[in-house]
């Protein structure tokens, strides 16, 4: 399963594993929101509510597609945020893991506080 994120100066695909939190977000979806950034982070809400999965993590590697449950955003962690130890990603809590981004997370630092960015569902040709 794969998802397109865009803004108006860039966009990325990610590809996602199957969980239940997934699911609900590809329900969702076309969705349009506006991005916030925190250090080298980008998050956005979306129309989803889930339940932190046995698996979250608080700590993920660069480029981890995420949903942060309480304030019921996509995250997007490309490198260290203000609680992080040295360069790791660390996010404010735990975080249901999604899946990955294609190719260099670090294109999101484009994106800015106020941006709108939209997420859509790539459908894969056969």
């Amino acid at each position: 399963m794969r998802v397109r994120i865009s803004w108006s100066g860039g966009e990325i695909t990610a590809r996602l594993n199957q969980t239940p939190t997934t699911a609900k977000v590809l329900e969702a979806l076309p969705c349009e929101s506006t991005a916030n950034t925190w250090g080298e982070e980008v998050y956005f809400e979306l129309p989803v509510d889930a339940f932190v999965e046995p698996d979250a993590r608080q700590v993920v590697d660069p480029g981890t597609v995420c949903f942060w449950v309480q304030g019921g955003a996509l995250a997007l962690p490309y490198g260290p945020t203000p609680i992080s130890r040295e360069n790791e990603c660390r996010l404010v809590t735990e975080v249901n893991v999604l899946g990955q981004l294609e190719g260099d997370p670090r294109i999101l630092r484009s994106i800015q506080d106020g941006d709108r960015v939209y997420v859509e569902h790539v459908v894969q040709a056969d």
